[in-house]
């Protein structure tokens, strides 16, 4: 019998539709789609309404969608494309702007997949790549997703969460914890990582907490410069607390929202002995090749608040973590996991529940809820 793995690069392939008003870049993108293995641009458009058009006639799996177009922009076709992207992945693709990162950030919580942003060298071949490396692992993201779609198709989801090629995952029982009784310790910090599909999940987490919550939350969103600070910003518009961009040397307060900011590092830690918990931000290395990381945070996390931590991963593609939460485990935290079914990439989730680092698996539309009840001890 056919591995799943092999079957997955057999099928058919993936259907692209590139929409941008520029000659240039529709040419670009196309290109570069059309080398990747499994991949078939079936056709491009220069803006948003002739883009709502073709996608009748191509049934495109996904769309590469320019923000700022005339006749229709990105925004707008969105709107239009509204209750079909369940079956159609929408990347944005942005300028490196303030503006562009702002439009970008109402896209994703329209519903977009995710975003890339256009490239700013000189160098044709170093634009070139610069889009490569962004679209390679959304193109195997999505492909990953269709396929697990296709595998329950008529038979309901697993009963047990599955990997990328199928298989159940069974928790990692190596794992040394704390005894149990840490439950009883109070939490006083929320830690969060996410990834792709996280501006939308978040707008649908951080304006359910209330106002009192009681304790600070950080956040690593995987996004690069500008974007966190549009993101903070938008969440900042909708929620009870307050949510800002981390800046160095902050001192944490409760009740308030704290995301890393894009291109630097974020930790936890005291800058003297009896000085208050504050924010360091850094150049240090990339790490999982993420700059902010998740693991980079929830080991400061670990190492300052142990038991007395509350870890959230929630949706988003790769591993970033899961070392961190395996620390903060090991030291008694609490551990959620997004739920499969709620995620738009089951990834660093399904990473963490294999590493059987994680106590519960909530939808999407608890994780709010769940977060409260284990601040107030409920």
């Amino acid at each position: 019998m056919e591995a799943p793995a092999q079957r997955l690069t057999t099928q058919d392939s993936l259907r692209v539709l590139v929409v941008d008003d520029t000659r240039l870049y529709r040419r670009l993108l196309s290109d570069i789609l059309s080398a990747m293995d499994g991949v078939q641009v079936v056709g491009t458009a220069d803006n948003g309404q002739a883009a709502l058009d073709k996608i009748a006639q191509l049934r495109p799996d996904l769309l590469t969608l320019d923000v700022e177009m005339p006749t229709m922009d990105g925004l707008e076709t969105l709107r239009q494309l509204h209750g079909t992207m369940s079956q159609m992945a929408v990347v944005m693709v942005s300028a490196h702007t303030v503006h562009g990162a702002k439009t970008t950030m109402q896209a994703l919580e329209l519903g977009a997949f995710d975003f890339i942003t256009k490239p700013e060298a000189s160098a044709l071949g170093d634009n070139v790549a610069h889009l490569r490396n962004q679209l390679r692992p959304l193109i195997t993201a999505w492909r990953t997703k269709k396929y697990l779609r296709a595998l329950v198709t008529g038979t309901g989801a697993p009963s047990r969460p599955v990997g990328p090629r199928g298989e159940t995952l069974v928790p990692d029982q190596s794992v040394r914890r704390k005894p149990a009784s840490h439950y009883g310790a109070s939490v006083d910090i929320v830690a969060l990582g996410v990834s792709t599909g996280g501006p939308q999940a978040l707008a649908q987490v951080i304006p359910k907490l209330p106002t009192d919550l009681g304790v600070p939350i950080v956040i690593v969103q995987h996004m690069p410069p500008m974007f966190t600070a549009a993101l903070a910003a938008s969440l900042n518009g909708k929620s009870a607390l307050k949510v800002v961009e981390g800046r160095h040397g902050q001192s944490l307060e409760a009740s308030t929202v704290y995301i890393a900011p894009g291109g630097k590092q974020m930790k936890v830690a005291r800058p003297a002995a009896a000085a208050p918990l504050s924010l360091f931000i850094t150049d240090d290395p990339p790490e999982n090749y993420c700059r902010p990381s998740v693991d980079y945070l929830f080991r400061s996390v670990a190492q300052v608040y142990a038991e007395r931590a509350l870890g959230i991963i929630m949706t988003g593609m790769g591993a970033d973590g899961v070392l961190g939460l395996r620390l903060m485990k090991r030291q008694g935290a609490r551990v959620i996991a997004q739920d499969e079914a709620s995620c738009v990439v089951f990834g660093m989730p399904m990473e963490a529940i294999k590493a059987g680092v994680v106590d519960a698996i909530v939808p999407l539309e608890q994780l709010a809820s769940a977060i409260s009840k284990h601040v107030s001890g409920r």
